[in-house]
């Protein structure tokens, strides 16, 4: 009995390769999306910090030059955050493709088991129904396994996002407190 034909192992070997191409292509996207982040962040760094030294260079006296501290802390801060959140975003949807490919192949690997589990249970001699009833209950043990690390997977995953969330969030007002912070000291006078 021959578990796989020629065409059948071709066919194989063809949607392997067509996965792998998908997923290297995702990969590159992701990659794409983020070496064009990163241009954008050295692009407007730059001009940002070409017009903060502009501003610097006019500043006349020590209270103005903490008010200008203080009104570039803040949206410094909130790009960082925003760079952060960009590249979770970027990370996030490509390890989402990749999650996606791989549960459909081994979606599409378990079909092909329990086809031939089947195929062998039916063409066993007499006698071995116990074996066949044996690989059965490995196979069912397994795909329970795997469904309960899959949940716990997910569940890791929105947790992790949730604390990213919470933890921007966080960032976020502390960036706005010290700003105001900033702020209200500069407004004060200077001795």
């Amino acid at each position: 009995m021959t578990l796989l034909t020629p065409e059948q192992f071709a066919a194989a070997q063809k949607a392997n390769l067509e996965a792998l191409f998908g997923l290297t292509n995702k990969a590159f996207e992701g990659i794409e999306k983020l070496v064009e982040l990163n241009v954008q962040v050295v692009k407007s760094t730059i001009a940002e910090g070409q017009e903060n030294a502009q501003r610097a260079l006019s500043v006349k006296d020590a209270q103005e030059f903490l008010a200008l501290q203080a009104s570039i802390a803040q949206p410094a801060a909130e790009k960082v955050l925003s760079y952060g959140r960009h590249l979770y975003e970027i990370a996030s949807a490509t390890q989402a493709e990749f999650a996606r490919v791989a549960e459909a192949q081994y979606e599409e690997q378990n079909r092909k088991v329990q086809a031939l589990v089947d195929n062998i249970g039916k063409n066993a001699p007499a006698g071995s129904e116990t074996a066949v009833a044996v690989m059965k209950s490995a196979i069912t043990a397994a795909n329970t396994t795997y469904e309960t690390v899959h949940k716990a997977t997910k569940q890791a995953v929105e947790i992790a996002e949730s604390n990213f969330n919470a933890a921007a969030t966080a960032a976020q007002k502390a960036a706005q407190q010290a700003a105001s912070a900033s702020r209200a000291a500069a407004k004060k006078p200077v001795a």
